[in-house]
């Protein structure tokens, strides 16, 4: 096994890969950059790019598109609709039209709200049903899902980290915001939360993170919450749903039996699991 530690950037996110050969480590490079070709929402050529733009309501679409809008939708009904792929329309009207580095200050309004529409979406294998005009926005699973992939292209005992979402086989120490880590020994660590992506819109403050009951970015006690699960995207999943649900967010992750971390901005708060089966003792 490889001890040198790789990383590289896609996604718009640093990646870092350790225990993996030149050769793995290439393959991973090349999942990730798929990845983005096939989902990214500001390619124009992008396979979700093209899906959002057909006014067709019934489209075939590649099976890991198809894949990755399963388990968006899993997510949706997973947590009751809380984490959902079809915000496109909603981050687009908060002003998240473009890749985040070209997103500046905007004096314009914010467009109108566009709650989720999970439950008018159907999937048949490749054979996406949806109405018209909606506006699908994968990214609540893709990385997580890309970060869980990788690991599997590594032999043997590893790591992979995908802006900060990490799955483990083997045993890692993992660092978490603000300061502090957790050793977790196979399964993934992944955060949600407002802390590095904000901008202005019409004077007020948007984040990435969109409620979609009401299709605007959500109001939450929290600024960033860590989950400890079985893999990465069970964590990222749960990460989400925790920070919308703010002050229920910890009484949630109790209830499905995964360790929570929760920031405010002076406070970092653990739930039950956590106090009572902390992860640097997994």
């Amino acid at each position: 096994m490889s001890r040198e530690l790789h990383r590289f950037r896609e996604m718009d996110v640093d990646v870092a890969v350790y225990g993996a050969d030149a050769r793995r480590v290439a393959a991973v490079e090349r999942l990730f950059a798929e990845w983005d070709r096939v989902f990214s929402r500001f390619r124009p050529h992008s396979e979700l790019a093209l899906v959002n733009a057909s006014r067709a309501p019934v489209v075939v679409v590649s099976a890991l598109f198809a894949r990755a809008l399963r388990a968006g939708l899993d997510a949706a009904a997973e947590t009751g609709g809380l984490v959902d792929p079809t915000l496109g329309a909603a981050l687009e009207a908060a002003g998240y039209d473009r890749d985040f580095a070209a997103v500046r200050p905007d004096a314009r309004p914010t467009g109108p709200p566009a709650p989720g529409r999970g439950r008018s979406v159907r999937l048949l294998g490749r054979v996406l049903v949806r109405p018209p005009g909606l506006r699908l926005d994968l990214n609540g699973v893709v990385k997580a899902l890309a970060v869980d992939d990788a690991l599997a292209l590594v032999a043997g005992d590893g790591l992979v980290s995908a802006g900060g979402d990490v799955a483990v086989r083997g045993g890692a120490v993992v660092g978490l915001p603000r300061g502090g880590s957790v050793r977790v020994e196979s399964g993934g660590v992944a955060t949600s939360g407002i802390t590095h992506r904000q901008w202005l819109r019409g004077g007020a403050v948007q984040h990435h993170l969109v409620d979609p009951r009401t299709g605007r970015p959500a109001v939450s006690r929290w600024s960033e919450v860590t989950v400890v699960g079985p893999t990465c995207l069970a964590a990222d999943v749960a990460a989400k749903a925790a920070f919308l649900l703010s002050d229920d967010g910890p009484d949630w992750l109790d209830e499905h039996g995964l360790a929570g971390r929760f920031l405010t901005h002076d406070v970092a708060v653990t739930n039950g699991v956590w106090r009572d089966c902390p992860p640097e003792a997994a």
